[in-house]
């Protein structure tokens, strides 16, 4: 519902949203007569919100306190995805998979082939490069 290309599946649903099926809109009506129009779209406040969505709540990729998180919740037919994330002069290669179809929980929780039981990393802002892979 969220994505705006959703709304210009055919040609009916694009008359009715009405707007740009490439920007995200910061609302959509839901009265009688223009239930399902999109509007304020080119809205910066809706892009961050959709970016933030798409970044922490689906890739699960979090940093609080100096600390990386990650805990995806992402469709049952995702098999793996990855994020390069630099922090400072720190290259973090983070390889997410997911070998049994699963929506979220985290199995394994590595860094460098290590297990790592608390799933979460201190940062480092001097330089290096760590592999972290999540298995869900």
């Amino acid at each position: 519902m969220i994505n705006p290309i959703e709304h210009s599946r055919t040609k009916d649903s694009a008359k009715k949203y009405k707007v740009e099926p490439y920007v995200i809109a910061a609302d959509i009506s839901s009265q009688k007569n223009l239930a399902g129009r999109g509007g304020w779209t080119w809205y910066t406040g809706s892009s961050s919100w959709m970016y933030e969505a798409g970044i922490k709540y689906l890739l699960g990729l979090k940093i609080e306190n100096g600390e990386l998180y990650i805990n995806p919740c992402i469709p049952p037919d995702w098999k793996e995805y990855s994020i390069r994330y630099q922090y400072g002069n720190s290259i973090y290669n983070i390889r997410v998979i997911n070998p049994n179809g699963k929506m979220q929980g985290i199995s394994h929780f590595r860094i460098d082939g290590v297990e790592n039981s608390e799933k979460k990393i201190t940062l480092n802002k001097l330089g290096g490069v760590y592999n972290i892979e999540v298995e869900i």
